[in-house]
């Protein structure tokens, strides 16, 4: 009578499940010792009780083993990396390279070579376009606007500065004007004083010039500055 099927599921009983434990413990090392020696294969095999107790086995050692395990999986873990990566960049490119088919599709059309489009498609391309000069009209017209106020803040900013020297001329004008009644004072009081002078001499040490001579050098004076502040004010 050949043995039940065995129902995969944890040994509820404790004294069971640790006599199944060892049985099949030590059929698992002796497979292991089994295939090393065999197969010529290089062998770890590490078990924890549920009692936390270690059984090891190693066709060589279990570093050497661990080690190479590490290599293995370290290497087979970049393979699959790269080759899910290279997967990754073929997908970009072939999205990009429909991306670009259509960029030179729709250039196409734009450029006035509808061939092969229905009525539909002819629709949707007269929409994109009439968007698309809407758009470019406001552009323009927002350029010329921004244009327009810079012109305006120029031709503000040259009238102030018109004004501000419009200001000072008239400035120097008066100071020019005020300074012509004086020197026009001073010549017609010097010229008064030379009369009175003559009349009343005093001594001096200095030689002065003849009194009718210095008058009438500094009326010429008078009068060529005022012939040139009535030149300035025409």
């Amino acid at each position: 009578m050949g043995r039940g099927k065995i129902v995969m599921s944890r040994i509820d009983n404790t004294t069971t499940r640790q006599v199944t434990f060892s049985k099949r413990r030590n059929g698992l090392l002796k497979k292991a010792r089994e295939l090393a020696i065999l197969c010529d294969a290089e062998v770890g095999l590490i078990v924890f009780s549920s009692t936390d107790r270690l059984y090891d086995f190693a066709s060589t050692s279990m570093k050497s083993v661990i080690e190479r395990y590490s290599k293995v999986k370290e290497d087979h873990q970049l393979v699959m990396h790269s080759t899910s990566e290279i997967k990754v960049w073929q997908k970009e490119a072939a999205s990009l390279r429909q991306q670009l088919h259509n960029l030179q599709e729709n250039y196409r059309q734009l450029m006035g070579d509808v061939n092969g489009l229905g009525l539909k498609e002819l629709q949707t391309l007269e929409s994109q376009m009439e968007t698309s000069l809407r758009v470019i009209r406001q552009k323009k017209d927002q350029v010329l606007i921004d244009e327009a106020q810079a012109l305006h803040r120029k031709v503000d900013d040259m009238e102030e500065e018109n004004m501000r020297l419009y200001k000072k001329l008239k400035l120097s004008q008066q100071e020019n004007m005020e300074l012509h009644l004086k020197v026009a004072a001073i010549a017609r009081f010097m010229g008064r004083s030379t009369s009175s002078g003559s009349l009343c001499p005093t001594s001096t040490d200095l030689e002065l010039s003849p009194p009718q001579k210095q008058t009438s050098e500094m009326q010429e004076d008078v009068l060529k500055l005022g012939f040139l502040q009535d030149s300035n004010f025409s």
